[in-house]
């Protein structure tokens, strides 16, 4: 089992209202999803989500709010909730949204450029929830992170450096990528691993752009 993050140890000066109101969002439609017959969500699912082979360029941004089940949906809900509060309180909630939407586009079209030909969609918000991480990383690369641990058949937390942690996981993401270009099906299928790629790299990047807000920056200097 990999480590869970459960809440940063930096601190948080505004309520994240962008970060809260994603997650609602979010969840509200995995809500109508589960409520559709089994028929009428694989045609939801592939109207929506990205299908390479027959892209819709609407679907760059619809399939970031679609899910495939309730441990995708929360996994990434928890991971939005504790890297996003402290992207959205230093630069503010309208550039958030913007930095997420643009990160979630971003990973989608990586999707598409390394799996062309695939006809199966795909959907989640972990393409742009990456571009999050990513965010945070290049903002708060000294911070830590309180982790859910297993030890064998015990769990413990741990304050794990948020750089080691972050780093951690995209390894895993691009060595996991850079292994299905050996499969012999390039159909495409499963974990979108370059979409988290492109989506961390985007984030990490963009992040750079938006100003940091001048209140966030008073208060950080009279610590």
């Amino acid at each position: 089992m990999v480590p869970i993050p459960l809440r940063s140890t930096e601190r948080v000066y505004s309520v994240a209202k962008v970060t809260a109101g994603l997650i609602a969002v979010n969840v509200a439609i995995f809500l109508y999803q589960v409520s559709l017959p089994a028929y009428e969500l694989n045609r939801f699912v592939t109207q929506w989500g990205i299908v390479p082979d027959q892209l819709h360029l609407a679907s760059l941004f619809t399939s970031m709010f679609l899910h495939g089940g309730w441990l995708h949906i929360l996994g990434n809900m928890l991971f939005l909730w504790v890297f996003g509060r402290n992207v959205e309180d230093l630069i503010g909630g309208s550039r958030f949204l913007l930095l997420y939407l643009l990160c979630g586009i971003a990973a989608g079209v990586v999707h598409v450029i390394t799996n062309p030909y695939s006809p199966l969609p795909t959907i989640g918000a972990s393409g742009a929830i990456a571009g999050v991480m990513g965010a945070y990383l290049v903002k708060f690369p000294r911070s830590h992170i309180v982790t859910l641990f297993p030890i064998i058949i015990f769990f413990t937390t741990l304050e794990i450096p948020a750089a080691l942690l972050l780093l951690y996981w995209f390894g895993i993401q691009f060595l996991s990528g850079i292994g299905s270009l050996g499969e012999a099906d390039y159909t495409g299928g499963g974990v979108a691993w370059f979409a988290h790629v492109g989506g961390f790299i985007a984030g990490a990047i963009l992040v750079k752009l938006f100003p940091e807000r001048r209140r966030w920056r008073t208060w950080h200097s009279d610590e």
